[in-house]
């Protein structure tokens, strides 16, 4: 979806007058994009994730069973609904695509109110799947991600910046001798602080390939993509600072409770030398050491 909270679809099709005609029927209630050959789909797809694809299967060069191919091999891609629209009413074609992961077919010329119900349709199946997922993959106590889509998203992640050969940061962070706090304050206000830090760790992911996350109890993930080891120990200072300096009242409004984090930092180029798991242990360790050398600190050697 775009800013506006309105769904996006990628037309994908060489013919300008079957685009001026699905973006006629289509721009009114959805944010269109398009591209006229297959070769052009990987660098719209970098630019927005479209929430649907609308492909035509003659394209010049790469034709549309190779596009649908390889986005049902990405694993960033593979989830994206696509609908075939061809103008050959080949019963072998329909059912080639539709083995091949795309989810309607249909037949040009185009008739308005098949295309806008076809859609509409399948974007509410997105619609209630995101539901279903974002139930799975968040937290219910800090409302960010959790362990499951943390892992889920540390690959998808890793994999860009192998492509892109971008840097990826990621910093491990522990709030400082919590459970004396649960013991003094009690566990609802122990869940009280567990809120308050989640959210210093989740404005701090700021851009689309950021995450912050709740790894287990008191220990919390940021993921940054793009980011080298400067970048990170800068970002995971500031947090420590915006912590130490946080105040979270008791629920009888007439005391003030503090507490600290300790944030073990690592970057790395991804490539064939490195395994996402030493990646997250190296920051593991970090973390570690800042705990041991006296907490409310940032290491990252």
């Amino acid at each position: 979806m775009d800013n506006e909270g309105k769904c996006s679809i990628l037309i994908v099709d060489d013919e300008q007058s079957n685009i001026l005609v699905l973006k006629k029927i289509l721009s009114p209630e959805y944010t269109v994009f398009t591209a006229k050959s297959g070769e052009e789909v990987p660098e719209r797809l970098r630019k927005n994730i479209p929430d649907l694809i609308l492909l035509d299967l003659v394209l010049p060069g790469i034709d549309g069973f190779e596009v649908l191919r390889r986005l049902k091999e990405d694993p960033e891609t593979m989830n994206i609904p696509v609908i075939i629209i061809s103008g050959l009413e080949d019963e072998t074609d329909e059912e080639k695509g539709l083995l091949m992961g795309a989810v309607d077919y249909i037949i040009k010329p185009f008739k308005h109110t098949i295309i806008l119900a076809r859609v509409k349709t399948h974007l509410q199946i997105v619609r209630q799947i995101r539901m279903i997922e974002r139930l799975g993959l968040v937290d219910p106590l800090t409302d960010i991600a959790n362990r499951r889509c943390f892992d889920d998203r540390i690959i998808i992640e890793w994999r860009r910046a192998q492509r892109g050969h971008k840097p990826l940061a990621f910093l491990m962070m522990d709030i400082d001798k919590f459970k004396n706090y649960n013991d003094t304050w009690g566990h609802p206000q122990g869940d009280a602080l567990l809120k308050s830090v989640a959210r210093v760790f989740s404005a701090a992911a700021r851009r689309s390939g950021d995450l912050a996350a709740r790894i287990g109890g008191e220990e919390f993930g940021l993921l940054l993509a793009d980011t080298d080891l400067d970048a990170a120990i800068k970002i995971a200072e500031d947090i420590r600072v915006h912590v130490e300096q946080m105040i979270v009242p008791t629920a009888d409004g007439k005391t003030e409770t503090r507490v600290t984090v300790s944030i073990g930092a690592a970057s790395c180029r991804p490539g064939s030398d490195i395994q996402i798991a030493d990646f997250i242990l190296t920051a593991d360790r970090f973390l570690y050491k800042a705990k041991a050398s006296g907490r409310n600190q940032v290491c990252w050697k």
